[in-house]
């Protein structure tokens, strides 16, 4: 609920747009109102109140100049002083401020344009010893206008050097480069002209509380609401925005990305193009744009321009044909293994959760969909399952409630609190165990929200081995999204914080594994305590339930001991050690570390050049055969889970 200060004036903005016949946008009157229901409705106000003033101008600026190549350093110190006014000002419909700090950005976007104009003349040769940055805040803001210019000159060669890779001619090249300098210009104007500005400050001032409060305007509202429809039309992949980049932030079971198995999370995607179309580069593009790009009709084609970074950093172009996400591929799967070990025929299992999805009563819901297999498992008389949480990121806090009571019997699971200081247990009433044997959760940095609270409580009631990165991703907090008046968009915020049983929450920590073991994820910055702002941990009295385990007989469950954990510990250590596919992982992890955001012409050429030799048989052809294959870092991974679960089945 918005709170009711706020209310008066959102309604006087009602009243005033509900006549608009175009698209409504936020308004500088109102935008004090609107800033304000972000604030008073937040779970931390009163710790991020002092704060959120100065915070919001960083944001905007940041959000002004992602990349970094724009403004000059003492642009900044100048916004840092005059950008605090426009909270005075905007109370007077006033918010001249951020027009001119806009119209600052727009000019040097035109002055980028003629760097690039005078660049790529008559006499224009690749310089292929260009060295790029891609990191924005090593890189920083360059302190003269010479200084800025070279790093435009840099990025033109780089974006040349990928049109030459793609069999583009240089003449040609050249043309798509400066283009992409117009566009970027074009689209600067266009916002300003949409007096789409204020909401744009909005938009700073809602991710200047945490990471997941927001400001959503009338379109941005829309592209959300068909992103959370299961019959959604794309590729399968979920975005996300950082320094000017669009990144795959991971990739949806069931959708065209991961039936394809060419897209990694962590991939950039500098250009997108329609079919056969020309690329248009998305470097610098609102994300909202990146993904109406993106999306389309099923059947239809898009093609990326990815960059990959790591042992050997690469371009490459995608194409996907585009298609409904499979709800069948998305929904929970179960695999048999058999394993003998010490002499003993170990029949085991792995129950992938990709996510908590679900619908109405009467449809198919993660809930019974796990339930099922557990039930079939329990026919087929397994000896240990692991459950697979690696790649969910949450999904319905009510299913992962009743999916952890078919481990438990009865007890609480999940606590939210309030900004109020208000505590509500969720529980589970169920007295019936659906899975009472060995039990492994293999998780990653990946593993967020609901999935953390279905591993931290059968962590904390000591039901099962929790197998993985050092911790999951730490998203612990509750969002509600408020809807505006009059169709302006919504306000997303954050009002309430997850607790597992032990009291813990999982802001920011994650859940901890009880048995680490290296990941891909590993050499990337992966969760909530990389973003901005990010809330702290809190904790609150623990409510571990003495009636989560059965007295006897069904339903009864062995509690795993800290020195079995020891114990399976130190085994896995040993394999892992002496695995070449975790030696790899390893050697993968610190590539992406020492490499991270640098990327060399000469190597890109190299690259390509190997791509294009003769065994190769077609370059970006045999990298999407190479990619197809079944990952074998990620089925180590799974396979150290197994050898866990198989040390705890001999141990139990």
């Amino acid at each position: 609920m918005l709170p009711p200060m706020s209310l008066v004036a959102l309604y006087a903005l009602g009243s005033a747009l509900s006549a608009a016949p175009e698209v409504p946008t936020l308004e500088c009157e109102f935008l004090p109102a609107v800033l304000q229901s972000l604030r008073e409705s937040h779970y931390a106000k009163e710790q991020v109140a002092p704060l959120v003033n100065q915070r919001s101008v960083e944001q905007f600026i940041k959000s002004l100049d992602p990349s970094r190549n724009l403004l000059l350093e003492a642009d900044v110190v100048k916004f840092r002083r005059s950008l605090p006014k426009v909270f005075e000002t905007m109370r007077s419909k006033n918010c001249a401020l951020i027009d001119d700090a806009w119209a600052l950005i727009i000019s040097r976007s035109k002055e980028n344009e003629q760097i690039v104009k005078d660049l790529l003349g008559p006499k224009y040769s690749l310089d292929e010893t260009v060295e790029l940055d891609f990191d924005p805040e090593r890189r920083g803001y360059a302190k003269t206008p010479a200084e800025r210019a070279v790093l435009i000159r840099k990025l033109v060669h780089f974006q040349v050097s990928n049109l030459l890779q793609a069999k583009t001619s240089l003449e040609e090249a050249k043309k798509r480069v400066l283009h992409r300098f117009e566009l970027a210009t074009l689209r600067l104007k266009e916002r300003a002209q949409n007096r789409e500005l204020p909401g744009f400050y909005a938009e700073a001032y809602a991710s200047a509380l945490d990471p997941h409060s927001s400001f959503l305007s009338a379109r941005t509202l829309a592209d959300f609401e068909i992103s959370m429809r299961l019959s959604l039309e794309g590729i399968g992949a979920a975005l996300t925005s950082r320094d000017g980049f669009t990144i795959i932030q991971s990739i949806v079971p069931g959708g065209q990305a991961d039936k394809q198995n060419i897209l990694r999370p962590k991939d950039k995607v500098l250009a997108v193009a329609q079919d056969k179309e020309e690329p248009v580069s998305v470097i610098d593009m609102d994300l909202r744009d990146v993904v109406s790009m993106i999306r389309g009709k099923s059947g239809t084609k898009v093609r990326l321009t990815i960059l990959r970074e790591g042992k050997e950093t690469k371009t490459f172009d995608v194409s996907i044909v585009r298609g409904k996400i499979d709800v069948k591929e998305q929904a929970a799967k179960i695999e048999y293994q058999t394993r003998e070990i010490a002499g003993r025929k170990l029949n085991l299992a792995v129950l992938e959760l990709p996510s908590f999805y679900g619908g109405d009563e009467n449809g198919r819901s993660s809930y019974r969909d796990v339930k099922s297999l557990l039930d079939e498992a329990r026919g087929k008389k397994v000896d240990g399952l692991v459950l697979d949480l690696s790649t969910n990121g949450g999904g319905l806090l009510r299913d992962a409630v009743r999916i952890s009571g078919l481990f438990l019997k009865t007890g609480g699971i999940v606590a939210t609190k309030s900004s109020r200081g208000d505590v509500e247990v969720l529980t589970d009433d169920d007295p019936g165990v659906s899975w009472s044997g060995p039990l492994v959760v293999l998780t990653s940095p990946a593993s967020a929200s609901a999935s953390e609270i279905l591993a931290g409580a059968l962590r904390d009631y000591k039901r099962a081995v929790v197998v993985g990165s050092e911790q999951t991703f730490g998203k612990g907090t509750v969002q509600v999204l408020n809807a505006l008046p009059a169709g302006i968009g919504a306000v997303k915020v954050t009002t309430g914080m997850f607790f597992l049983p032990s009291g813990a929450s999982t802001q920011k920590v994650g859940v901890p594994s009880d048995i680490v073991v290296p990941s891909v994820f590993d050499g990337f910055e992966v969760g909530e305590a990389k973003l901005d702002y990010s809330l702290p941990p809190q904790s609150v009295a623990a409510f571990v339930s003495a009636t989560a385990n059965g007295l006897q007989g069904k339903g009864r469950w062995t509690p795993v001991s800290k020195s079995v954990v020891s114990k399976l510990s130190a085994n896995s250590k040993a394999r892992v050690a002496a695995s070449e596919p975790f030696t790899e992982i390893r050697k993968q992890i610190e590539e992406a570390k020492k490499n991270r955001g640098v990327v060399k012409l000469s190597e890109l050429r190299k690259q390509a050049e190997q791509d294009e030799a003769p065994e190769s048989e077609g370059g970006a052809k045999e990298e999407a055969k190479a990619d197809s294959k079944e990952d074998p870092l990620g089925k180590a991974v799974v396979d150290e889970a197994l050898s866990v679960l198989a040390d705890l089945v001999l141990a139990s």
